[in-house]
C-alpha cells in the first residue's frame, strides 16, 4: 500500500509549512489526485487519518478532488478523456494514447489556524 507511504509525504508538507509559516493546526486540506495517478484515493484518506493524530492535520477536514484523465489520441488527433490507463480512445478505439492531465497528486490548499 504505497498510498501509506504518500500521506507520510503529505503530512511532512503540512507539518514543514505549520513550522515555517508559524500555524497550530489544518481546518481543511483540499488534495488533488488524478485518475490517472494510480492512488487508490480511499486508502490514502485511511492513511492520513491514520497518520493525523497529535499533527497538525489532527481533526481536519480532508476534501479529495478525482479530476478525470486527459490523453491525446494520435489515432485521431482527438485529446479525450479516459478513466484508466490502457483504456482505448472513446472516438476511434485506439491505443495509441498519451496523457497530457490526470496524473499528479498535490496539496492544492490549507485552511489554517
Amino acid at each position: 500500500m504505497h498510498e501509506l507511504s504518500l500521506a507520510g509525504g503529505i503530512l511532512k508538507l503540512v507539518e514543514d509549512a505549520a513550522a515555517r509559516e508559524s500555524f497550530a493546526r489544518v481546518l481543511q486540506l483540499r488534495l488533488e489526485v488524478g485518475k490517472l495517478a494510480a492512488v487508490e484515493v480511499q486508502a490514502l484518506r485511511f492513511a492520513l487519518e491514520s497518520l493525523a493524530p497529535g499533527t497538525a492535520l489532527d481533526g481536519a477536514e480532508l476534501v479529495i478532488d478525482e479530476p478525470a484523465g486527459q490523453a491525446w489520441c494520435m489515432g485521431c488527433s482527438q485529446t479525450v478523456e479516459i478513466a484508466a490507463r490502457g483504456d482505448p480512445c472513446p472516438c476511434c478505439g485506439g491505443h495509441w494514447l498519451t496523457p497530457q492531465s490526470g496524473e499528479a497528486l498535490r496539496v492544492v490548499d490549507m485552511q489554517v489556524v
